[in-house]
C-alpha cells in the first residue's frame, strides 16, 4: 500500500480525465467512483493506469451497501481495484443501496437503532477484512428520517464506527444540507459526529429546490460550507480534503481553483492540542 494520502485531491471524471494527464497545475490525489472501473479493462483501465502513474488514487463506492450488505462477489472485485491501486484505503457510504439482493441505485438512510448499527458494523468489519484494506463510511443526506429511531444521527454514526473499526469520511456539504432541511444548527450537527475518526473530507455544491436543499455536487463549495470546512479543521486537523464536482462539470481549471482554495485552507490549519513556538522558541 502507498503511503498515507495528504493535501486536496479531486474527482477523476470522465469529462476531466483527458485535462487531468495534461494539467500542469497541482492535483494532490485522485479519487475514484469504484464501480465505475471494477472488472473494467479496455479503455477505463488504461485511463485509470496512466492517472495512477501520476497520482495517488482512492475507490470511493457507491453500492457496498453497509446497511444490508453488498451482492455476492462485490467485495473480491473491489479487493482487485484495490490491491490494483496499491490504494492506502477505501471508502463508501454509511447506508444501504441494496435490498434482498436488487440494487436500489441510490443512498438510502437507515434507521437510528441499535440493530441497525450492529448490522452495519458486522458487514463493514467484514467488507474491510475482504478487501485487506481500512474503510472508511461517509455521513449522508438524508431528507427524511426513518421511523423508530433510538438515537441521534451523530450517536448513531458513532456507534457504527466503533464497533466496526471503520474511519469517518466527513462529507462537510452533507452536514450543512441535513442542518438546513432539517432545521437544526449545522455546526451542533458537525460536532455531533465522532470527528476524532476523521481520516478524509469532502467538499462540495449543493442545489436549492424551493427551500429543500439537494446534495447535487453541480456547482462550486458554498460559502456557509466553507465555514464549516474551517470549524471542522479547527477540530481535526489537515485532513486529506477532496472537491466533488460531478454534474454540470465544468473547466479542470475552474475545479482546480476549488481545490487551491481548499488547499490554503488546510495549509494553515493545525493539528489540534499541538505546540507552535514564535521565532523566539516562546510558546
Amino acid at each position: 500500500m502507498k503511503a498515507p494520502l495528504s493535501g486536496v485531491g479531486i474527482g477523476l471524471r470522465r469529462e476531466l480525465q483527458d485535462a487531468i494527464l495534461e494539467t500542469s497545475r497541482r492535483i494532490d490525489w485522485l479519487e475514484i467512483v469504484s464501480e465505475n472501473f471494477m472488472q473494467q479493462g479496455g479503455r477505463p483501465r488504461e485511463i485509470l493506469d496512466a492517472c495512477a502513474e501520476r497520482f495517488p488514487i482512492v475507490p470511493h463506492g457507491i453500492a457496498a451497501s453497509v446497511g444490508t450488505g453488498a451482492r455476492e462477489g462485490y467485495a473480491s472485485h473491489l479487493a482487485e481495484l484495490c490491491a490494483h491501486l496499491a490504494a492506502p484505503f477505501f471508502s463508501d457510504h454509511l447506508c444501504y443501496s441494496s435490498l434482498a439482493g436488487h440494487e436500489l441505485f441510490d443512498l438510502l438512510p437507515l434507521p437510528f437503532t441499535e440493530l441497525a448499527a450492529e448490522r452495519a458494523a458486522a458487514n463493514a468489519r467484514a467488507l474491510s477484512e475482504t478487501v485487506g484494506r481500512p474503510l472508511l463510511l461517509e455521513n449522508i443526506t438524508y431528507y427524511a428520517t426513518m421511523p423508530g429511531a433510538e438515537m441521534a444521527e451523530g450517536a448513531f454514526v458513532s456507534r457504527v464506527l466503533e464497533a466496526s473499526g471503520a474511519g469517518l469520511l466527513l462529507d462537510v456539504n452533507n452536514v450543512y444540507v441535513n442542518a438546513k432541511n432539517h432545521g437544526e444548527d449545522p455546526l451542533s450537527l458537525l460536532l455531533a459526529l465522532p470527528l476524532h475518526r476523521v481520516r478524509q473530507i469532502h467538499l462540495a455544491g449543493f442545489s436549492l429546490d424551493g427551500d429543500v436543499y439537494l446534495d447535487t455536487h453541480s456547482s462550486a463549495v458554498a460559502e456557509p460550507v466553507w465555514a464549516l470546512y474551517r470549524e471542522a479543521l479547527a477540530r481535526v486537523g489537515p485532513v486529506p480534503t477532496l472537491i466533488e464536482w460531478d454534474q454540470r462539470i465544468p473547466s479542470l481549471d475552474r475545479v482546480l481553483d476549488e481545490a487551491d482554495r481548499a488547499r490554503e485552507l488546510l495549509s494553515a490549519a493545525r493539528v489540534p492540542g499541538a505546540v507552535t513556538t514564535n521565532a523566539d522558541g516562546a510558546s
